[in-house]
């Protein structure tokens, strides 16, 4: 299937209480001191806002009590023509502020820029795209957002409180106890609010990464009918980041709260007080002033405080928490393995399947995997595989696709699995690589039960669509191996495979491989060798040799079937495989017949049919095919339906007489859903 595989589950991502998490403060003051003279630049020019504020207040009050309520317009008109120099200045000196951040914050992107980058050279890390072109510049935009907006809050509120003093004391103490109660307020939801912003963005990434990874997959789903399942898993998904929505709006409310104490009560305050203010010496300019500071200055820099702390701030912690996150959390996914269900996520997957277009995926990967134990003939070693009374259907409703189906298979066996479209045979490599549950049964490989750990490490599943990921041929071929592999040893593996002359072709084993430059039948070669390096003695071959002609697809699985302890099972697509099989399972639905290949030919008729040996009917007149397309396994030269550029496919001729459209052993009928 090209659909990837993960476990459930989101990354692992640092926490607070981690040394990484904890650690974060400390360098973010380091960072910062390391930066004085470009602090100071921005605390002298953050004054001229401080004194712009001042004067929004003052100045009116001013213009009030010394000008127009005394009837001296001229001395009001100064006032006024005082403050409006007062906020050119304070605009004069914000914009050199974004100067003195810029200077501030592009030295944190380098370096944020430069550690991704180191990583992703050294550890190939999967992530370092997205890091680099997202997460880095989402902490570079926020940081300097809010450097903005906290520096606007302190030298707002510094100017704002100073002009309240200087009017009347009394007006500090009605507007500012409700300030600092909510900026208590909002102190106390950072931590939390924090907590539940990183919940979000790991749901959300989840969800997307789900989603991302169906897609590709969606004809494979829909051939195996797979849809409930998987429509379940991303509905897990998003019932996550639901939740998770939830409760940050929950604290969101907090947040508003705080805004609400903190920036409207004040007014509120001021105008209930107004009153009792003026009776004790309190002029109407001054409250008008104070009014002034409260809904032109506090109100909208608290405003802009805690929406963009409370938002953009916990975005730049969970940001810069994964972009300094320790090597060890940053391969959480890479040593992660689980149980395998057809969704996204880290875990094991099919040998032949990775990213399309060239970037690897942590679902790939075999590693973490326990190394299992090759299983010896005798000595009472549990069967390679087996299956007991295993019955699966696609829904409830569906008739079974497998019924009661019962098979043992000890290490070193070969098997055969052949049928018609629709019979069950990648039902049946489904099932044993643990990526479909049995409705009734159980199945174990190496005599662990299907699903669970031991089992995925014991079996290697090669689907038919078989990817490569952009990297070097070795990278590829030992990428389910938790080990390095010795280059004597893969190459080995590419001489028994038959890879050997694509990789010198290539340049060796060290040569750049672009996946869009190899045909269908290159990437299976490389899928397969893949596969033979690994350290799982079941192989599944769901007909992972469609794109090779009859000649590779021997020497292929001719390797696989002489592996020391391994164990072959082969969705054949050519009559030539079921030959070469010690015993064939004939599959059609939940009918099955298991035997040798003379056995199967006496003993069953589909078999029959499906090799062409049916009674020959008397010979026409007219023209015969040439001999020369024959070969001793009664197999003529013929494309297969839908291998389009691929003449090399061969299928099961019948006596002349009896006409057959060019096939194969897939075509041999449609009794059901695609197996």
């Amino acid at each position: 299937m090209t659909a990837r595989l993960r476990r459930h589950g989101a990354r692992a991502d640092t926490t607070p209480g981690t040394p990484a998490g904890a650690a974060l403060p400390a360098r973010g003051l380091r960072f910062l001191l390391a930066r004085r003279r470009v602090l100071v630049r921005l605390t002298g020019w953050s004054v001229l806002e401080t004194g712009q504020t001042f004067l929004i207040g003052y100045g009116p009050a001013r213009a009030l009590d010394e000008g127009f309520l005394r009837g001296r317009a001229e001395v009001g008109l100064v006032w006024l023509a005082v403050t409006g120099l007062g906020v050119l200045l304070g605009a004069f000196g914000t914009a050199r502020v974004y100067a003195a951040v810029a200077a501030l914050v592009e030295p944190l992107r380098d370096r944020l820029v430069e550690r991704v980058v180191t990583r992703g050279v050294r550890t190939g890390d999967a992530g370092s795209l997205s890091r680099l072109t997202q997460q880095v510049e989402i902490a570079r935009d926020t940081f300097a957002g809010l450097v903005m907006v906290s520096r606007s809050f302190v030298f707002t509120a510094a100017g704002a409180l100073a002009g309240l003093f200087t009017l009347a004391p009394p007006l500090l103490l009605v507007v500012g106890p409700p300030l600092a109660l909510g900026l208590v307020l909002f102190a106390a939801t950072l931590r939390p609010l924090t907590r539940r912003q990183e919940a979000f963005l790991v749901a959300d990434e989840a969800l997307a990464g789900d989603l991302a990874g169906v897609g590709p997959g969606l004809r494979d789903i829909t051939a195996t009918g797979a849809e409930t399942h998987i429509a379940a898993g991303n509905g897990e998904r998003v019932e996550a980041e639901l939740r998770a929505a939830r409760a940050l709006a929950h604290w969101g409310v907090l947040r508003v709260a705080s805004l609400t104490i903190g920036g409207q009560l004040p007014i509120v305050l001021l105008l209930a007080a107004g009153p009792w203010l003026l009776s004790h010496g309190v002029t109407t300019g001054a409250l008008v002033g104070a009014l002034a500071y409260v809904t032109q200055s506090l109100l909208p820099a608290l405003r802009n405080l805690i929406h963009g702390l409370g938002t953009s701030g916990s975005r730049l912690t969970v940001v810069l928490r994964r972009l300094t996150r320790n090597e060890t959390d940053t391969d959480t996914d890479d040593h992660d393995a689980s149980h395998p269900v057809p969704s996204t996520g880290p875990g094991a997957t099919p040998a032949g399947a990775s990213r399309p277009g060239g970037s690897r995926s942590p679902s790939q990967a075999g590693r973490g995997l326990p190394r299992p134990t090759p299983s010896r003939p005798g000595e009472g070693a549990p069967p390679a595989l087996s299956l007991s009374c295993v019955t699966f259907a696609y829904g409830s409703a569906g008739a079974p696709v497998v019924q009661d189906l019962d098979l043992t298979l000890p290490p070193g066996a070969h098997l055969a699995v052949v049928g018609p479209s629709g019979a069950g045979k990648s039902t049946l490599t489904a099932l044993v690589a643990g990526l479909l549950a049995p409705s009734r049964g159980t199945i174990r490989v190496g005599g662990h039960p299907v699903p669970g750990p031991e089992a995925t490490a014991g079996r290697v599943l090669i689907p038919q669509e078989a990817y490569v990921f952009s990297g070097t041929l070795a990278e590829n071929l030992a990428y389910l191996r938790p080990d390095a592999v010795p280059a004597a040893e893969a190459l080995a593996a590419a001489d028994a495979v038959g890879l050997t002359p694509l990789a010198e072709r290539l340049g060796g084993l060290d040569a750049q491989v672009d996946p869009e430059t190899l045909s269908a039948g290159e990437r299976q070669l490389v899928a397969l060798t893949r596969a033979y390096l690994s350290y799982a003695p079941l192989a599944l071959l769901d007909e992972a040799t469609c794109h090779l002609d009859p000649g590779a697809e021997e020497r292929a699985e001719r390797a696989f079937a002489a592996r020391p302890g391994g164990t072959l099972v082969v969705v054949a697509h050519r009559i030539s495989s079921a030959r070469r099989a010690g015993r064939v399972l004939v599959m059609d639905g939940p009918s099955t017949a298991y035997g040798g290949h003379e056995e199967l030919m006496r003993s069953c008729a589909l078999y029959r049919d499906l090799v062409g040996s049916w009674a020959p009917a008397p010979a026409r007149r007219g023209s015969q095919p040439a001999p020369a397309l024959r070969d001793a396994y009664r197999v003529d030269a013929v494309a297969g339906p839908g291998l389009a550029g691929d003449g090399r496919h061969v299928v099961a001729h019948r006596p002349v007489g009896q006409v057959q459209a060019p096939g194969d052993l897939r075509d041999g009928g449609s009794l059901g859903r695609e197996g």
